[in-house]
């Protein structure tokens, strides 16, 4: 299994990022993808998630309305849309998923939100 993400850098306030996620050896349409993001000297925080078909999300209350999850099963790839960045949004973050009772993360990618 393998995750790679893609799109972080950095940003004014206000303004949108798109982060990507790039899914390899597993069957990815079978399964729900996460992204996570964390802080450090924090815990990683669950930023939305997104069923196998794609059809039920969830986010995180600090999130929702500002993000947005989507999944493209033929090509393997999970996204995170990220508008109206706030400060607080600065972080590394991260996808998951939940394969064969093992979690695998992707290495990260840094979203930093200044003026």
């Amino acid at each position: 299994v393998q995750l790679v993400e893609s799109g972080g850098g950095l940003v004014q306030p206000g303004g949108s990022l798109r982060l990507s996620c790039a899914a390899s050896g597993f069957a990815f349409s079978s399964y729900g993808m996460t992204w996570y993001r964390q802080v450090p000297g924090k815990d990683r925080e669950l930023v939305a998630t997104i069923s196998s078909a794609g059809g039920l999300t969830n986010y995180a209350d600090s999130v929702k309305g500002r993000f947005t999850i989507s999944r493209d099963n033929a090509k393997q790839m999970v996204y995170l849309q990220m508008n109206s960045l706030k400060f607080e949004d600065t972080a590394v973050y991260y996808c998951y998923t939940l394969y064969n009772m093992r979690g695998y993360w992707g290495q990260g990618t840094q979203v930093s939100v200044s003026s």
